[in-house]
């Protein structure tokens, strides 16, 4: 364990709870004095007091080990506000629609954060049929690829993972799919909106002259 509790940690779960220090050293049944040493970075709970104090805070012992306190907010949670963490260790992907602490390997992981495609991860999206074919000009080699590509739609995600020496390419039910993204092992991770003209298609595009004009518009969209 790379990480404990700490004494700036239960002061503020003790205050948020408005507990005074001896109030939750009675539920500890351990002396005030005890409180103010882990308040102060003089002491550390024992590791069999982590559960006990975890329950009177209505908080994991995860969150209480790792600071971070997670609300109630998930019930209503949509998948377009879904969150990605990757571990750094094992290319571990885990998927979250709302607050969550999460480990791997040790490591506390923070959700990426998306950025729009560039200059570098350019990605072209087409329709076929009932599929959105989804390209990202990028190589694939063992020390730099793609990682995955997924497709969000209000209530469902579809993530096809990918991996080097392979294609950086997918294909995507439609299904009301608004948003594509994608995960650079070293540049992170980038989002596009399904590209307006596409989306709104009820048919595949077997004319030339609207496939010209999708490429004129992915150029001028990405340079």
């Amino acid at each position: 364990m790379n990480q404990y509790v700490t004494g700036t940690v239960i002061k503020e779960l003790r205050e948020k709870c408005k507990l005074t220090q001896a109030e939750l050293a009675t539920k500890l049944n351990v002396s005030d004095k005890t409180i103010s040493k882990w308040e102060t970075a003089k002491g550390y709970p024992d590791i069999s007091l982590l559960e006990p104090i975890a329950k009177i805070f209505g908080i994991s012992i995860t969150e209480l080990i790792s600071g971070n306190a997670v609300s109630n907010v998930n019930v209503s949670a949509n998948v377009m506000r879904s969150k990605f963490y990757v571990c750094p260790v094992c290319g571990n992907i885990i998927h979250s629609m709302g607050e969550a602490v999460i480990h791997c390997h040790g490591v506390l992981l923070t959700p990426c954060q998306a950025e729009e495609t560039d200059e570098n991860h350019k990605i072209f999206i087409e329709r076929v049929e009932d599929e959105y074919y989804v390209r990202v000009e990028h190589d694939m080699k063992k020390e730099h690829y793609i990682s995955f590509i997924a497709g969000l739609s209000t209530d469902k995600i579809q993530m096809i993972k990918l991996y080097p020496e392979g294609n950086a390419e997918a294909r995507i039910k439609i299904n009301g799919v608004k948003k594509i993204l994608f995960y650079c092992n070293r540049d992170g991770l980038f989002t596009i909106d399904v590209l307006k003209g596409i989306d709104d298609k009820h048919v595949s595009y077997e004319d030339i002259e609207e496939r010209k004009a999708l490429e004129e518009a992915a150029k001028m969209l990405f340079g």
